[in-house]
């Protein structure tokens, strides 16, 4: 029940976050349910049909070893264990370090949502310059397509214009497929290392990102990373935005710096002179339909036979594309039925205008996407941006938001240490409830600080990032570490409840006779994560920080729990005696151990 209830809180997540976990809670939690029913019915079954009593010099080589070997280990933990209970004070001591190395330990690990996993497969986005037209982008696109194909750990390389980045005539969209990953370098080198080839490539720009399995928010962009800008003003907005990403190109932190503003397109203007047009008899209606004529590609006919039927579009010939001199040949239609040359009424001027304009809700908005340079978490790269952004000093009418997964990443972010305590104290509860206590919890709950050590240190260790995935693991953590407390503490107040021995006496003969099982168990966990922790292949980045939780939770759990767990078990008998004894009720009619002397002094 109270392994069950880890997951209670997590049961009722929201958001992208709480889905993910729901499922990892409900599958943990059924499997629970089901190990339950089997150790209380297939298990007791099998115990009497297949243990069979073994007499004494009849054991295996083997067996006669690994029992030798065993017993010297429970006999130096006996002798240690001693020594800790005759130094409570300093294992006291220990253990508060212990929690608020916690406290520092998260505070400064490098935060992240999702490891960033190397599949074999790169999407990349082609950004060209903003007047570059779409048989331009093409010949570009060829050029890129090229550059990848050479670098010797592709395999293949797809691509097409139109509807890479934001589906403009200057952007084109590219996957590659990279050999497996026995043949060729992890793909963060790959990608540095087409980052420098591609750079080669004039007026042109190709963000490569490898795919990845679990991806948060639906924002297209030509990078991992969102940061949006938002403003009343839209040239405000375009000053201050084009100021953030110049300067966080300088940030060596951040990659693959660019922008979604796109307002220096060039484009021809028509300038018509009215008065001339007026005296000649050409009205802006006859303009504007030579326009459409020439360039829109209208439907003025249908041909009917027999069997089929064919539309007519008149359009100018696609040569006539390329050049703003094909105004010159084009006339007008006046009132008096006379062809004007449109060169006698108008002229062209090129000018800037905006691709495309885009918008948050009810403001303008511009995001600036960017990639993580190798070895650099989340976390710090929010707070680069943020820094950044305030020393450049944007006004305060221009509104800031991280947006698709820095935005999911940073709402979870708020919400860890929430969530944790969450656990904590709904498992709290339901110990309270099974032992009618509310110090004997706090004594199971005290094995977790360790584990917590022992997880972020393993991460910092293995340069790894804690992220969602790695506090799946802090969460397993407290249902198999509280569980080895479990097994101590239960039998403690059994043997003070039935043999009548003080708590000292009862914790001690506790502790030695349950070391094989809380040895069992944790190393059962423990090698069952080894294969996360130290696993290879495509994805393997996914599960790695998984296994390294657990192995680094259990390893420092293991070795600290098995003295301060019998040492804060007596502290708090005694603080609930004392408490007793003050408020004037009787240690030996109150409470649930029946033991009429307690504590460390005995």
């Amino acid at each position: 029940i109270s392994l069950v209830a880890v997951f209670i809180p997590i049961l009722f997540m929201g958001g992208i976050v709480g889905r993910l976990f729901r499922e990892f809670a409900v599958t943990l939690s059924v499997a629970i349910g089901i190990s339950l029913v089997v150790s209380l019915t297939t298990t007791p079954m099998m115990c009497s049909r297949l243990l069979k009593r073994h007499e004494p010099g009849k054991e295996g080589r083997f067996s006669r070893w690994s029992e030798r070997g065993f017993n010297k280990l429970v006999r130096g933990y006996a002798h240690s264990l001693g020594w800790a209970l005759r130094f409570p004070l300093l294992m006291l001591i220990i253990f508060l370090a212990t929690v608020a190395l916690n406290f520092y330990l998260y505070a400064v690990i490098p935060k992240g949502f999702f490891p960033q996993q190397d599949t074999g497969l790169m999407i990349g986005a082609a950004r060209a310059d903003q007047s570059t037209s779409f048989q331009a982008m093409r010949t570009k696109l060829e050029n890129l397509m090229a550059i990848v194909m050479q670098d010797p750990a592709v395999a293949n390389v797809t691509g097409f214009t139109g509807s890479g980045g934001f589906g403009s005539r200057n952007s084109a969209q590219m996957f590659v497929t990279l050999k497996p990953l026995k043949e060729r370098d992890p793909v963060d080198v790959i990608q540095a290392r087409l980052r420098t080839a591609l750079s080669k490539e004039p007026g042109v720009n190709l963000f490569l990102n490898p795919i990845q399995d679990l991806r948060a928010g639906g924002r297209q962009s030509d990078a991992s990373q969102q940061f949006t800008l938002r403003g009343e003003d839209l040239n405000e907005l375009r000053t201050w935005a084009t100021r953030l990403e110049q300067a966080l190109r300088d940030v060596p932190q951040l990659t693959d710096v660019n922008s979604d503003q796109q307002n220096r397109g060039l484009q021809m203007t028509l300038v018509v002179d009215r008065p001339t047009a007026a005296r000649l008899g050409v009205s802006m209606r006859a303009i504007d339909t030579a326009l459409n004529l020439a360039f829109g590609q209208s439907q003025v006919s249908t041909i009917y036979q027999d069997r089929n039927q064919y539309r007519v579009v008149m359009e100018a010939a696609p040569e006539y594309w390329q050049s703003p001199e094909t105004l010159s040949s084009i006339f007008v239609l006046s009132n008096t039925k006379a062809q004007v040359p449109l060169s006698a009424i108008a002229r062209y001027e090129p000018t800037l205008a905006p691709l495309s304009v885009s918008h948050q809700g009810t403001f303008a908005a511009t995001t600036i996407s960017f990639n993580l340079a190798p070895g650099v978490a989340m976390s710090e790269a929010s707070d680069v941006i943020r820094d950044t952004l305030s020393r450049i000093g944007a006004p305060t009418n221009i509104y800031a938001s991280f947006e698709g997964t820095g935005r999911i990443f940073q709402q979870g972010l708020e919400k860890q240490p929430w969530l944790i305590l969450a656990a904590l104290l709904t498992v709290y509860i339901v110990l309270g409830i099974l032992y009618e206590s509310l110090v004997h919890p706090i004594t199971i709950l005290s094995t977790l600080p360790s584990a917590g050590v022992g997880a972020l240190l393993a991460l910092l260790l293995f340069k790894t990032e804690f992220s969602l995935i790695a506090l799946i693991g802090v969460i397993l953590l407290i249902g198999i570490v509280k569980k080895n407390a479990i097994l101590m503490i239960d039998f403690a107040l059994h043997v003070e409840r039935e043999q009548n021995k003080t708590a000292r006496e009862a914790i001690y003969e506790a502790a030695l006779l349950r070391f094989r099982p809380i040895m069992m168990t944790t190393l059962a966990a423990m090698l069952g994560a080894i294969p996360l922790a130290i696993g290879s292949g495509d994805g393997a980045e996914l599960r790695r920080p998984l296994g390294i939780s657990i192995v680094g939770g259990l390893l420092v759990s293991q070795l600290l729990t098995l003295y301060t767990t019998p040492v804060i078990y007596l502290y708090l008998d005694s603080a609930r005696l004392w408490l007793r004894k003050k408020t004037g009720r009787n240690a030996e009619n109150a409470g649930n151990t029946g033991v009429p002397q307690s504590g460390i002094a005995d």
